[in-house]
């Protein structure tokens, strides 16, 4: 888990912004709990590659380059996403893509301590998702072994059913999110149907959280981040036979949700320990789960087995 610059600076970032970010991880307590990636996005570069045909760090706003920030990240126990793609040019047009120049670039991020990369699907060049991202795979697998590797490829080719062959970690299975309701809950349901591909070293991306960035309400951020963790292990059950499980209202109106135990794949006696994890508070339960739930928002669950 981390976090990203897109959602809320876009082009607007810079080595201040990335060194208080991964401040703040530590500061909040955020790290302890799993928090581990400070991801840049896009505009980290100069628009033009150096005469040695390298990407170049943006000499107003990354003047300490990436290996400094590299460093400094580390030397806090966390860990340096960066951002490029498979294409001419970056989606903001601002910096240069990694088509044709996929092992040098993989070399590179190494090189500076790189621990994670976002690859983008922009500006193609009229060359196909396989040939892309193919040729970054072979350059990842030569060169960025250590390099968690996050396919954006916006699923248009359903790359929940080849990236892992790609070695992939996680790839996107729908579009760009917005900050509104109807646009994170198209995000879900179009990730749900590719819920079985998702597992240990290979996830379902339906695109960053926009939790805190204003254009939903404190109950639709709830759901919004609910769900999303959820989605993290819609492949199979939690460690210890544990289920996670969200009641989610959707509706307008408030509602009594509930979830029985052959929804969530435990047997109809069990009785289970329900953990509440936004109440912070556990009870037990036997047979099904049920709760009212306010408009827009969500109950989120832990069943431990008694």
């Amino acid at each position: 888990m981390g976090w990203n610059s897109w959602n809320h600076f876009y082009c607007g970032i810079s080595e201040e912004i990335i060194r208080e970010t991964a401040d703040a991880l530590i500061n909040t307590g955020l790290a302890q709990l799993g928090y581990k990636y400070v991801n840049i996005d896009d505009c980290w570069a100069e628009l033009n590659r150096d005469y040695q045909g390298n990407m170049v760090p943006n000499k107003r706003t990354f003047p300490s380059g990436i290996k400094a920030l590299a460093d400094y990240v580390h030397a806090k126990g966390l860990k340096l996403g960066i951002y490029s793609d498979a294409g001419t040019q970056t989606c903001s047009n601002k910096m240069p893509g990694s088509l044709d120049h996929e092992e040098q670039d993989v070399k590179t991020f190494a090189s500076w301590g790189v621990d994670y990369l976002k690859y983008d699907n922009c500006n193609d060049a009229g060359r196909s998702v396989n040939e892309r991202y193919t040729r970054m795979s072979n350059a990842m697998k030569k060169y960025g072994q250590n390099i968690f590797f996050s396919l954006c490829e916006w699923g248009n080719e359903n790359p929940a059913t080849w990236a892992r062959g790609m070695g992939g970690n996680s790839w996107r299975t729908t579009g760009d999110i917005a900050d509104n309701w109807g646009s994170m809950t198209s995000r879900a349901d179009q990730n749900d149907k590719w819920a079985s591909y998702a597992g240990p070293g290979g996830w379902n991306d339906p695109d960053m959280l926009e939790v805190g960035n204003g254009g939903m309400s404190e109950a639709e951020y709830r759901s919004h981040f609910s769900i999303w963790a959820l989605a993290k292990v819609w492949a199979g059950p939690l460690s210890g036979n544990r289920k996670a499980v969200v009641l989610w209202n959707r509706q307008g109106y408030q509602a009594t949700i509930t979830a029985h135990w052959s929804n969530v794949g435990l047997p109809g006696s069990a009785s289970v320990t329900a953990r509440d994890l936004w109440a912070h508070s556990s009870f037990s339960a036997q047979g099904q789960l049920s709760a009212s739930v306010a408009p827009h928002d969500c109950k989120m669950y832990i069943l431990t087995p008694k």
